[in-house]
């Protein structure tokens, strides 16, 4: 693999003299240790773009964090809000009721003070046909208080005071009877006058109750209108939220992975100056005649290079259709029958990989695997999930293991993941997942 950009001249005039010594060496018949290839070296300027980046989707979580802050805040003062528009429309609707009870009462009243009236009526109408007989009785006989014949009838003083008494008691009535009469019209005319203002305050009452509610009513559907709006624009900005999160997820990997592959790159750097060191003393100790070199470093263990190679083969088959019992160690093959779900999705006539078998493939030139998670499961050395490292392989159960991932580090893992599916990088889902991973690689 070529240097990344970011290599400077001093270091790539290094790299290229430890190569020529190396030459020279192994020309000379050397049994040096071969330097594994270098790791990808990501220049100054991808990790400056890649940290802007990241900053820049933190800053705008951070933003529309504030926003949806704001919005639900104000979503809850419009739950507030409704909360009050219906407890005034509960009391509309019960000011309303007694409007309308109150009219009704007061027709009631109307009815019943226009029955009296017309009783009244009835009665002065009565009294005024007994003055109108006094009256004319009194003109027939020539004065309202009595007539002189009356007195000249008398044959005697008694009989004489007697009539005048009689016509005394029955002139004093017929004058109550009228003084009644006009009380009565005053009575019917007070009581016609009150139950009119009844009426008319009861409909009145009953009108501004009915407006009321009907305001009532508009004021409640609107904060309703309102609160439904605001859910609608929190919605919108949890979603835009989230989007951004992904992205700040994203960018904050690809700036992890671009560091550990900077670190990688200094580590392999480190460790071919230090190679390139001890072949340079293995040659001048042979020059000088030595039998044998005085002694090497240990051998290194698996490099991270394996690792990077393990994933890069993995990687390369990213789209691959998911095949239910596809792939081995040369690549994608045809699928086969599972009598079910596999077969309801056809995956006997595709090519590609299971889960099992895309790590068939990848650790291919590690490690030969069997073609069943349960068993790759136990192909290696556990180690507890929270010190997984890129390179492992995560498994899910629990009991009977059904499926395994490629660990990429970071959260990140990539997968055949099912039937339908296609070989995918995807966050690790930790529902499920078995507490250890099962490492190939150092």
């Amino acid at each position: 693999m070529p240097h990344g950009p970011g290599l400077s001249a001093g270091l790539r005039s290094a790299a290229a003299a430890g190569a020529l010594a190396l030459v020279a060496l192994l020309g000379a018949g050397g049994t040096a240790v071969a330097v594994p290839p270098p790791p990808p070296n990501p220049s100054d300027s991808e990790l400056a773009q890649s940290r802007r980046a990241a900053n820049a989707r933190a800053s705008e979580v951070g933003q529309l964090a504030n926003r949806l802050a704001r919005a639900e805040s104000r979503l809850a003062e419009l739950r507030d809000e409704v909360a009050l528009k219906m407890e005034e429309a509960n009391k509309a609707l019960v000011d309303l009721r007694a409007a309308q009870d109150a009219a009704r009462t007061a027709e009631r009243e109307a009815v019943a003070a226009r029955a009296q009236a017309d009783a009244a009526a009835a009665a002065i109408e009565r009294k005024r046909a007994a003055l109108d007989r006094f009256v004319a009785g009194s003109y027939q006989q020539g004065s309202t208080i009595g007539s002189v014949g009356a007195y000249l009838g008398s044959d005697s003083p008694r009989d004489l005071l007697a009539r005048a008494q009689l016509l005394d008691a029955v002139s004093g009535s017929q004058l109550d009877a009228l003084a009644s009469m006009r009380q009565a019209r005053v009575e019917k005319a007070n009581k016609d006058a009150a139950a009119r203002k009844a009426l008319e305050l009861a409909e009145q009452r009953r009108e501004e109750a009915e407006d009321a509610k009907a305001a009532a009513d508009a004021a409640q559907a609107a904060a309703i209108q309102a609160r439904r709006a605001q859910a609608a624009r929190a919605d919108q900005l949890e979603a835009e939220k989230n989007s951004v999160e992904r992205q700040l997820y994203a960018a904050q990997s690809r700036v992890d992975g671009l560091e550990d592959q900077r670190q990688r790159y200094q580590e392999w750097l480190a460790q071919k100056r230090r190679e390139e060191a001890a072949q340079a003393q293995q040659a001048a100790s042979s020059s000088a005649g030595s039998s044998a070199p005085s002694g090497g470093p240990a051998p290194a263990g698996p490099s991270s290079a394996s690792v990077e190679s393990v994933i890069a083969r993995a990687m390369s088959q990213l789209g691959v259709t998911y095949a239910w019992g596809g792939g081995n160690a040369s690549g994608p093959t045809r699928g086969i029958r599972d009598g079910g779900v596999a077969d309801s999705y056809g995956d006997y006539n595709k090519i590609g990989f299971d889960c099992s078998g895309l790590m068939i493939y990848a650790f291919a030139g590690v490690k030969s695997l069997p073609h069943y998670s349960g068993y790759q499961y136990y192909e290696g050395r556990h180690v507890p999930l929270s010190q997984a490292r890129r390179g492992d392989m995560l498994f899910w159960g629990p009991g009977r293991i059904h499926h395994v991932a490629l660990y990429l580090g970071n959260g990140q893992m990539i997968e055949a993941p099912y039937s339908g599916g296609r070989v995918r990088i995807a966050p690790v889902r930790y529902d499920g997942i078995m507490p250890y991973a099962t490492r190939l690689i150092g």
